[in-house]
């Protein structure tokens, strides 16, 4: 009986192995074709940290001037960049410096207005299909919710922005194509964006390829999470008052419980 016992047992044990080992080699051979990116120090890594604002702002001027050319950013408006990294002027200036499709009219027809704070970032394309065309059948991706769209989040994004390489010996790449190893095999359809002082930033930071990655990339984490701050700073806040709540709970959970704890009960 112990026999036929252990021997389920360690069938059960071997399967489960096997299965292991075969997904482990399979996540291998999935990551094999591309490098890991490395873990940076962001900001807001930890929980008691939040986003550098001055750092989404000259992010901000990164996509709007470089990104924006290629990549929508659709579940953004003007009016959520008001008190994150724009004030509220300079952001009803930007976007009155865009136009947006109006009507009809009176007359049936259709007109352009200038922008408002209550409008959406618009598409550069105006559809898929002329997004593809544009760029050799590749169709660029919305930025909105990029960094949680990827693996290793906002690494992968700063990893990939500042990963383009020359191919190494024996891998040829096809025309329209660019090589860069934090890709999936490699192969990437948009070319190198970020080149040194692209953009000029209203601070004096200086604008190499390296700080606008960051830039642009603490810009995409705000984009995909911008209620960071707040649930960081409300956790603090419900974490700080369960702190002061254990002192006095504790001392009632003892008077309450202390004459039942020390009862005698006889039985005669």
């Amino acid at each position: 009986m112990f026999i036929a016992s252990f021997a389920q047992r360690f069938g059960a044990l071997s399967a489960m192995g096997v299965f292991s080992a075969f997904l482990f080699a399979k996540k291998a051979k999935a990551s094999e074709d591309q490098l890991h990116a490395i873990p940076m120090p962001w900001n807001h890594r930890y929980p008691w940290q939040a986003y550098d604002h001055a750092s989404i702002r000259r992010g901000f001027f990164v996509y709007k001037n470089v990104c924006a050319n290629c990549h929508s950013l659709s579940a953004i408006a003007y009016r959520h960049l008001i008190n994150v990294c724009l004030t509220d002027e300079e952001a009803k200036a930007i976007a009155e410096d865009t136009t947006f499709p109006e009507g009809p009219n009176e007359e049936g027809e259709m007109y352009e207005r200038p922008g408002k704070i209550t409008d959406f970032f618009p598409k550069p394309y105006t559809n898929n299909e002329a997004a593809r065309f544009a760029n050799g059948g590749a169709l660029p991706p919305d930025l909105s919710l990029i960094v949680k769209a990827r693996p290793q989040a906002a690494d992968y994004v700063f990893a990939l922005l500042t990963g383009y390489r020359d191919p190494p010996a024996g891998i040829e790449l096809r025309e329209g194509l660019h090589y860069n190893p934090y890709f999936p095999g490699g192969a990437l359809g948009m070319a190198q964006a970020l080149m040194n002082d692209i953009v000029e930033y209203d601070d004096g930071t200086p604008a190499n390829i390296s700080q606008m990655a960051k830039d642009v990339t603490t810009f995409l984490c705000w984009t995909s999470e911008p209620e960071h701050d707040e649930r960081k700073l409300f956790a603090m806040k419900t974490l700080a008052l369960v702190a002061l709540m254990i002192i006095p709970t504790l001392y009632l959970k003892r008077v309450k419980w202390s004459v039942l704890k020390s009862r005698k009960i006889r039985f005669f």
